[in-house]
């Protein structure tokens, strides 16, 4: 009975640790899509990645924005063009699980430009909302 307790909990365990591996893998997968999105000059695609609701909060230099509609504007006027957009690179620095549909991301962006490098941090609370991992609340900075 020992023998059969320590199996189960050896394959709850593992079960648990390749479930979570799969959603951070997945959540590897959001920010690749955002890098390849920006890198190409396209800020729609960019934010297909986001939650398209105004319940959506993007946290910046400038302050809270609440809403996807809002967030993709304040994105276009900010960098209007493929040189102002320069060229994307995130670092991850960690991925925590805080709960089985909801993740918190902490990462560095580094923008390298023609006109001027740029770079900060970001903290992101990604959510599986309808089987899709979403951002849903972002501060970058």
């Amino acid at each position: 009975m020992k023998r059969f307790l320590m199996v189960m909990v050896f394959g709850v365990m593992t079960i648990a640790v390749l479930a979570q591996s799969d959603q951070e893998s997945a959540i590897r997968q959001i920010l690749a899509k955002q890098t390849e999105a920006w890198n190409k000059g396209d800020i729609n695609a960019f934010m297909q990645t986001y939650w398209k609701s105004d319940s959506l909060v993007f946290v910046g230099k400038n302050g809270v924005t609440y809403g996807w509609q809002n967030t993709l504007d304040n994105y276009r006027k900010g960098y209007p063009d493929k040189t102002a957009m320069g060229q994307l690179k995130f670092t991850i620095i960690r991925i925590e699980s805080l709960s089985g549909q909801v993740y918190n991301v902490i990462g560095k962006w580094h923008l390298t430009r023609t006109i001027g490098d740029l770079q900060g941090h970001y903290t992101l609370i990604i959510r599986k909302i309808n089987g899709k991992w979403l951002i849903v609340q972002d501060h970058s900075s």
